[in-house]
């Protein structure tokens, strides 16, 4: 090794070590991660106290908390990342109209707004919203954006649009296409709360663009292998596996891998929101584009193949409940480091959202229709995802929020995930719900609601259409079940 190998390696581990022991909250970050404001645990089936199952959620780890100056402009600031942004959308508009408007817009007195990049839009996302993609009726719609601060609106549905036809701008460009060949950007949607690819081209009515400034360093990662099986963002003061974990698992299982883990002496891992997820995403890479997963070549990451019979990566699982529809704990969110495929009619089965993609996929089975594809583009729905933990962070531990103060929309239409049907994996320690309601047990969701309770408490249940219903924690057929009360 030559002395100038020996000088090189010695200064990243320098950096490393000093990214590693100072605490996120005394570092100048970035790329602060803002936190995803999921504050209730869920099983995959109803909400549960945080602890008592499922342990290594989401609500219970808080990071930076959303905060918001208004500027009495038009404009809020955003005290967590520093971007500055207007309010207000305005009417949806095509790609090449947000450009064309931008090079003459002057704004609260500025002239430097531009399309924000992918990271920074998601920076916006509150996991709190509520889904309500494929259902009859929603009242009460949660979305996935903070109205107080932003102006938002739902697809025109007297204009032919769907509910969920909110989605939003940016300037993040794939570096390949979807479909039949459509060049594509990566937007968000705030009303069912996704990141997919969308054509270019005029697409119905257009998007919403909200136009950001201020410093573009934000989003940018600053990766240092730390030589021991894990990589440091000094960004975002996170540590990650350098490695996943080698094999699809179910949701329960992934949390449960993370929290036992322990690497280069470090106990403290966590399966990562989906935030934290998304932040590693690098979307100038892609299996078509440059031959590899959409994440830093530090990072080694396993290859599958895929529903189309291609060499490819796999979808990752966030500890992010995707909350919505008439099964709202069911599904939970992940990124596509590989191709995020729908089986489309006349395309089969093909790249339809682009690599970096973030959807959501079932906790524990796939619903028999949904085996083939599911949703408009006919995404590709897995079971058994990859694991790649976290550690560090602007994050503290926290107990979660109590299940009886969440409430969610009231939902009409037929069940997006029938319970007697479909495959299950079932994770350690978990009963498996798959199973017809009918076999001698009480429903999982009633055994859910006794979870850590004694005999004679006071329960809730929370049923699939979104109401709750009080009862008893009595023993039925040898279980602990939450009666509804008389």
């Amino acid at each position: 090794m030559t002395a100038h190998t020996r000088l090189a390696l010695l200064s990243t581990f320098i950096i490393a070590l000093l990214a590693s022991t100072t605490p996120a909250s005394a570092q100048t970050l970035s790329y602060k991660i803002v936190d995803t404001g999921q504050t209730h645990c869920f099983s995959e089936s109803t909400v549960i106290v945080c602890g008592s199952a499922y342990n290594g959620q989401d609500a219970q780890y808080a990071g930076a908390q959303p905060s918001y100056q208004a500027n009495n402009d038009g404009t809020v600031t955003d005290l967590n990342t520093g971007l500055m942004w207007i309010t207000d959308p305005d009417d949806k508009v095509t790609y090449a109209e947000a450009t064309e408007l931008l090079a003459t817009y002057n704004y609260a007195g500025y002239t430097d707004w531009r399309l924000p990049s992918i990271k920074e839009l998601y920076s916006l996302t509150l996991f709190s919203g509520f889904d309500p993609s494929g259902e009859a009726s929603v009242d009460s719609l949660i979305p996935f954006i903070d109205v107080d601060a932003f102006a938002f609106e739902y697809g025109d549905e007297s204009s032919g649009e769907r509910l969920i036809d909110s989605q939003w701008l940016t300037s993040t460009i794939y570096n390949d296409t979807v479909m039949n060949n459509q060049s594509c950007f990566f937007g968000f949607n705030f009303a069912d709360g996704r990141i997919k690819c969308y054509p270019l081209e005029t697409r119905g009515n257009g998007y919403f663009a909200l136009f950001v400034r201020g410093e573009s360093a934000y989003g940018q990662n600053e990766f240092v292998d730390n030589l021991d099986g894990t990589v440091t963002d000094i960004a975002t003061g996170l540590t990650w596996m350098q490695a996943d974990n080698g094999i699809g698992v179910n949701w329960g299982e992934a949390l449960a891998y993370c929290e036992a883990l322990t690497l280069n002496g470090m106990d403290d891992w966590r399966l990562p929101n989906i935030k934290e997820l998304q932040s590693i995403v690098d979307y100038s890479r892609s299996p078509d584009g440059t031959d590899s997963a959409a994440i830093d070549p530090l990072f080694s990451t396993s290859r599958i193949t895929n529903e189309a019979g291609q060499s490819d990566y796999p979808h990752f699982w966030s500890s992010t409940t995707h909350i919505g529809g008439m099964d709202p704990a069911s599904a939970a969110a992940y990124i596509a480091f590989g191709r995020a495929l729908g089986n489309m009619d006349n395309l089969g089965w093909v790249d339809v959202h682009g690599a970096g993609a973030q959807r959501s996929d079932p906790k524990l089975m796939v619903p028999a229709d949904q085996t083939n594809g599911f949703g408009p583009q006919g995404d590709a729905r897995r079971v058994d995802n990859y694991v790649r933990c976290v550690q560090g962070g602007d994050v503290v531990l926290v107990e979660g929020d109590d299940p009886s103060t969440l409430t969610l929309p009231t939902v009409a239409g037929p069940p997006s995930s029938p319970p007697d049907q479909g495959q299950s994996a079932q994770p350690p320690g978990q009963s498996n719900t798959g199973q017809p309601p009918n076999q001698g047990q009480p429903p999982q969701a009633a055994i859910d609601a006794c979870m850590s309770l004694a005999e004679g408490a006071s329960c809730t249940i929370w049923t699939p259409n979104g109401s709750n219903i009080d009862g008893v924690c009595r023993p039925l057929d040898s279980t602990l079940a939450c009666t509804p009360n008389p």
